[in-house]
């Protein structure tokens, strides 16, 4: 493939999510940071109007205002559609296109760190590959295949980074440090791969592809009728077995799972309430990376 030339990190996409937002701003006032020779750095702080009111959208999650239908929408006209469209022009279309796009968020979920895939081109899985190789506590995961909305799917190289878990609207230090050192790493292995360093990569990936997401049980009202159980909370991407406690009623009745064995994600994600996932359902997959 050619080269990476220029690489767009972005923040800020969710205006509450302050690790991604001050680490663009931080990179912004300091670019030698994310400099490397064989490319350029831009870096974009993607919802400023959001992240000065510390709301994660003003009308609309931004992060899902990036399928070409909406973009091309003329009847399309919230802020967040408008802001999509002024991205699409600086980062994924004409001669300042971005060849690699590195979207930061944070969840208020276990998650540690994650990388998050859109697509399986081989060269994003190499790169998952090598970063979770280099810090092991990374794991790797994959949204559905028509999940097409998000900002980073504009470009075809890329993935976003999503830290947790942090509180909407804070920062966390050691979270805030983990994320810049994931970001170097990113930037290190785009620098060595243009410049066809021989770098040491596993030949296999431990990805976990999302299957299927789990509303909360809801009254006839559409209301809440039971929470995550705790003894499912914060054990994101360990293994969810038929039988499991996954709900806990306000009556105090407990909803066991019934499904195969999965691996949960996003687990109480406090921005998911209105999207109506109480988390996301994983199967755990090993890829072969072996030419």
């Amino acid at each position: 493939m050619p080269p990476i030339r220029r690489v767009a990190i972005v923040g800020g996409t969710h205006g509450n999510e302050l690790t991604g937002a001050y680490l663009a701003k931080k990179f912004a006032a300091l670019p030698q940071l994310v400099q490397r020779s064989s490319f350029e750095s831009t870096v974009l702080l993607a919802n400023p109007l959001a992240f000065a009111a510390r709301q994660r959208y003003l009308e609309r999650d931004l992060n899902r205002c990036f399928s070409p239908e909406n973009l091309q929408d003329a009847a399309a006209l919230s802020y967040e559609d408008n802001q999509a469209r002024a991205i699409y022009q600086q980062l994924g279309s004409g001669a300042a296109k971005a060849d690699f796009i590195l979207d930061l968020h944070s969840t208020t979920a276990n998650m540690g760190l994650t990388i998050i895939l859109t697509n399986r081109h081989p060269f994003n899985l190499r790169m998952a590959a090598y970063l979770s190789g280099l810090h092991p506590a990374v794991k790797i995961y994959f949204w559905m295949d028509s999940q097409t909305t998000f900002l980073r799917s504009i470009s075809k190289f890329g993935c976003a980074i999503e830290v947790g878990p942090v509180a909407q609207g804070l920062l966390d230090a050691a979270l805030f440090e983990q994320t810049q050192a994931l970001v170097y790493s990113v930037l290190d292995y785009l620098e060595a791969q243009n410049r066809g360093v021989d770098l040491k990569i596993a030949d296999r990936l431990t990805l976990y592809e999302c299957t299927a997401m789990v509303d909360y049980p809801k009254t006839e009202q559409g209301d809440l009728a039971a929470m995550i159980h705790p003894q499912l909370q914060s054990r994101d991407y360990q293994p969810l077995q038929s039988g499991d406690a996954i709900f806990l009623g306000f009556d105090g009745t407990t909803i066991h799972y019934s499904g195969e064995l999965a691996y949960p994600v996003f687990i109480n994600e406090a921005a998911y309430y209105e999207k109506g996932i109480a988390f996301c359902l994983t199967q755990q997959q090993q890829i072969s990376l072996a030419d």
